[in-house]
């Protein structure tokens, strides 16, 4: 998935995380061009899920 396809998607990604990860809130999953992988940073910590895992449920959704 690249990175047009991902911001497409975005607002229905983080829906479904927030639900899927009740500890996961709005600033966690605000996505701004250029900080991907720090958003992803912040999603391994609340998940306990490896960046590779994160990148490939969000390609799933």
């Amino acid at each position: 998935m690249n990175k047009m396809e991902l911001e497409g998607k975005w607002k229905q990604v983080k829906g479904q995380f927030k639900q899927k990860y009740g500890e996961v809130t709005d600033d966690d999953v605000t996505y701004s061009e250029g900080k991907f992988d720090e958003m992803l940073g912040r999603l391994q910590e609340k998940t306990g899920k490896t960046k590779a895992e994160l990148k490939s449920e969000i390609e799933k959704l």
